[in-house]
């Protein structure tokens, strides 16, 4: 574990930072060279390696705010996903999955697991117990998501951190909703932390990449099966990244305040049916997200009333943009059943309480009363 005492303002702007000894520039410079000295050289470098300068400064700047040994920046969070899954997992060994996940990655594992011969289950629930009538002799990784896309669930992380430990199981954790200003798994006793940068860590809807964090040893691991699979992060796309990092902390302080803003004023409205927000004393797990998170996050979602038509109030949103992704500074909001989980089946959205009238809002970074009043004259222009 990273023992790093600074607070993270000072970590986001600081860690793993290139000084620029030719010039003394104040930012890092970009090494955008794919090719390096291979004579007399212990580190070889090569960009598919993850081990350019950019690369190993997210790196450490990432790992530093997870409080962990090492990371590794991937080209997509699919790519840190599906590479670190597919490092401690083989043809014939199982996999425990929550089964309120996003829906990108439900996709990959209903569509590409069976043609490795890699076993996997869904939990009926989120308490630990659930997770536990799961696992099998063969079982070798538990896969968590927390908050949860699009419903805002909680899941207990250090209960099921020692679930697998004492199963002798990889804890993985998807950790973007939360980001590691909101939430350090590590901490918990988790193994690896995954995020989607392309979100919170980049956080201007102008960056594709990914993460994860653990160990040395669990990074390492994962670096090598990389490198066979090549969703290595560019170094410009680096350069971007560690830049946008600087304002994380300032960032996710504001998202969290919009949020909670956001939410508990919805809560009131009589056009909105229910609230999914961590934040709020009435959300089924506000005690475990409090105690395990620091901050409850810019995403939220609400179910419209049955009466209004999701579409209608998209269209009627002035400021507030209907966009695929999310944790920009800018507020986005999608219809989950047409986007992010459109490639589960109707039964299986029916399943996770995701209908048609679900909203997924990513609060921004404008005045609150903007964005609230954007929402209300959407509801009330709705027909």
């Amino acid at each position: 574990m990273n023992q790093n005492n600074k607070g993270k303002h000072t970590v986001c702007i600081h860690e793993g930072q290139i000084k620029d000894k030719q010039f003394g520039g104040a930012i890092s410079p970009i090494y955008m060279a794919t090719s390096y000295p291979f004579l007399d050289v212990e580190d070889k470098r090569y960009p598919r390696y993850f081990n350019t300068p950019n690369q190993q400064t997210v790196a450490n700047k990432v790992a530093t705010l997870e409080n962990a040994e090492s990371a590794l920046p991937f080209s997509s969070g699919m790519a840190a996903i599906s590479t670190s899954l597919f490092t401690f997992l083989k043809s014939g060994d199982h996999v425990v999955f929550q089964n309120e996940i996003y829906g990108g990655s439900h996709h990959l594992i209903v569509e590409e697991f069976s043609k490795y011969c890699i076993e996997f289950s869904f939990t009926k629930g989120l308490d630990p117990i659930d997770f536990e009538s799961e696992i099998r002799s063969n079982t070798k990784v538990i896969y968590i998501e927390t908050p949860s896309n699009p419903l805002l669930s909680i899941t207990d992380v250090k209960a099921i951190a020692q679930l697998a430990k004492k199963h002798q199981l990889v804890s993985m954790i998807d950790n973007t909703f939360a980001s590691p200003i909101n939430q350090t798994p590590l901490d918990l006793g988790i193994d690896l932390s995954i995020h989607s940068a392309t979100k919170y860590l980049g956080g201007h809807s102008d960056i594709s990449a990914g993460v994860v964090a653990g160990s040395k040893e669990m990074v390492d691991k994962i670096m090598y099966k990389g490198r066979n699979f090549g969703g290595n992060l560019s170094d410009f796309m680096c350069f971007l990244l560690e830049r946008s990092i600087k304002t994380l902390a300032l960032r996710i302080e504001k998202h969290n305040e919009n949020a909670q803003f956001i939410s508990e004023a919805l809560s009131k409205n009589p056009s909105i049916e229910k609230v999914y927000y961590p934040g709020l004393t009435t959300h089924k797990n506000h005690d475990l997200a409090k105690d395990q998170m620091h901050g409850f996050g810019g995403m939220l979602s609400f179910d419209l009333n049955e009466n209004l038509k999701a579409s209608e109030f998209l269209q009627n949103l002035a400021m507030i943009k209907p966009s695929m992704s999310l944790a920009g500074v800018e507020s986005t909001v999608i219809q989950p059943s047409l986007t992010s989980h459109a490639l589960l089946s109707a039964k299986e959205r029916e399943e996770q309480g995701i209908g048609d009238n679900l909203i997924r809002l990513s609060v921004g970074l404008e005045n609150k009363e903007d964005i609230l009043g954007d929402i209300e004259q959407a509801l009330k222009n709705c027909t």
